[in-house]
């Protein structure tokens, strides 16, 4: 299982997803994608993305107080 890290900080929605979506068919079935985020609606994005695409949001966390999120997605 493979991990790949992708930083979306400092673009706002949906061009995470959007991100999210251009590398998403380049990644094999058991690996996990990593995305930071800052924008308001990044973790209900990415939510959505995962739940329309059938993958797994392992988790959505915090990162710091200034609205930086993790979330991790398995594919």
């Amino acid at each position: 299982m493979g991990m790949e890290v992708l930083d979306t900080r400092g673009l706002k929605c949906p061009q995470p997803v959007l991100k999210i979506a251009e590398i998403y068919v380049d990644i094999k079935q058991g690996d996990v994608l990593e995305v930071i985020g800052d924008c308001p609606t990044f973790e209900k994005n990415v939510r959505m993305w995962c739940e329309r695409m059938g993958k797994t949001l392992l988790f959505c966390r915090n990162e710091d107080n200034n609205g930086t999120l993790r979330c991790q997605i398995q594919f």
